[in-house]
């Protein structure tokens, strides 16, 4: 029975939306924890420095030691969460690429897991960052793609071609296939 959904895309590609979506389609009760309720809890000296995430004016964002260790603390609490029993959403941006997912298998080691890679057009991403007005401009168009090189999902969806609650209905179907076993032939 999966345990875990991790959604991967950049900025502004509709992850939170399409978590919210899930957690009124799915039958059970799931959380919805993203990335950026780690970097929002953070010290306001990590938010800024090497050591910690910083945010280029370019849209680039880059990771110091400092965040790393605290990240892989996240995760493991995020592990630990559902090793005690609750079903979880992750809405991450895997700036690392393959890297990224490999500390995120590290951290989920035992736990059923679907991977779900978040596609969005950068231009579109871009105009919803835009609109959004609480992102730096260029974010969504540098990870648009970034994010998903070298990446193998489970499913894949696209916010830009479809709204969230069908990107989540796509979603749900793995999930629900997975709960309900294989098929007998």
């Amino acid at each position: 029975m999966p345990q875990v959904i991790v959604l991967n895309g950049g900025s502004s590609s509709g992850k939170s939306g399409i978590a919210r979506c899930l957690q009124a389609l799915l039958p059970q009760a799931w959380l919805a924890i993203g990335v950026d309720t780690l970097i929002d809890v953070m010290p306001a000296r990590l938010q800024l420095g090497s050591e910690g995430i910083g945010f280029a004016e370019d849209g680039e964002v880059t990771t110091g030691a400092e965040f790393r260790l605290l990240e892989d603390a996240w995760m493991a609490g995020v592990a630990a969460m559902v090793r005690a029993g609750a079903h979880v959403i992750v809405d991450d941006v895997f700036l690392g690429g393959v890297e990224s997912r490999q500390r995120w298998e590290k951290a989920l080691d035992g736990l059923d897991v679907v991977w779900v890679g978040v596609r969005c057009d950068a231009a579109v991403a871009a105009g919803r960052e835009l609109a959004r007005g609480d992102r730096v401009a260029g974010m969504a168009e540098v990870q648009a793609d970034l994010v998903h090189r070298g990446m193998t999902y489970d499913v894949e969806v696209d916010t830009a071609t479809a709204e969230a609650v069908e990107c989540a209905k796509v979603i749900a179907e793995e999930v629900g296939g997975r709960l309900a076993g294989p098929s007998p032939d």
